[in-house]
């Protein structure tokens, strides 16, 4: 049985990644997943870090995440006109930052931070996922600023992440879901992993009844041909950074 927009269940949608699309930013990338869509900037700011990791010569990476008022069906208000950000923002700029955080060597990246600005223009399904999987590439677009002007030697990628999304929408199990199938799911679920296929992060809720570790170990294996499909993509945009770092 097909799915609503006539995809097997282990089916991606279509994906596009586009970097270098805004000027003024050391690394961007533009992101299309099915109806999803979004814009992932990633900034250096030298001499910067969190208070914990001064004068250890570490960097950081850490992420922002907003929606668009009409990325959604309905007008949501801009985040600055809010008191404070939802809780749901915050868990997903947590999430981004673990993720990219995982995939380089901040030690190598020396004190600075690397801020990734993730802008949903479109919201169906997958954001945070979509968010990741551009954020990566903006940040590697970034750290080829660096190596380009002197600052770093190579590319301190310890190794590529993907992320995607799961359910089980009426009792199937599948991947990739878009808003209806996501507004539907009895078990929302969201998956990072590096390309060797080790677990960065899961995010797996039952949204109504329970569901068993058999659905569960059968939606991770789903989810990691898709991850790295996602991770071929992403090095297809980046081949010639990739090239020219020996990468």
């Amino acid at each position: 049985m097909l799915r609503i927009d006539g995809r097997t269940n282990d089916q991606l949608r279509p994906i596009l990644f586009k970097r270098g699309v805004v000027k003024y930013a050391e690394g961007s990338c533009y992101v299309e997943q099915g109806d999803t869509r979004l814009i992932c900037t990633a900034t250096v700011e030298d001499d910067k870090v969190p208070p914990f990791l001064k004068g250890t010569g570490s960097g950081w990476i850490t992420a922002e995440y907003g929606m668009l008022p009409r990325s959604t069906r309905t007008r949501i208000p801009r985040e600055s006109s809010k008191n404070f950000p939802i809780g749901r923002v915050m868990e997903i700029r947590r999430m981004i930052g673990r993720s990219l955080r995982a995939a380089f060597d901040l030690q190598k990246l020396g004190e600075r931070t690397i801020t990734v600005d993730c802008d949903v223009i479109t919201a169906d399904g997958g954001t945070r996922c979509a968010a990741i999987n551009g954020g990566f590439i903006a940040v590697v677009e970034a750290l080829h600023y660096l190596k380009n002007v002197g600052i770093l030697k190579n590319l301190p990628i310890l190794d590529f992440i993907g992320s995607v999304s799961g359910g089980i929408v009426m009792g199937r199990e599948m991947i990739d879901l878009c808003f209806e199938e996501d507004s539907t799911a009895s078990v929302d679920m969201n998956l990072v992993m590096t390309e060797k296929g080790k677990i960065v992060e899961i995010q797996a809720t039952a949204e109504g009844a329970p569901f068993s570790k058999e659905q569960f170990d059968h939606l991770i294996e789903m989810a990691k041909p898709a991850i790295l499909h996602i991770i071929s993509l992403q090095k297809e945009v980046l081949k010639d950074i990739l090239e020219k770092s020996g990468g």
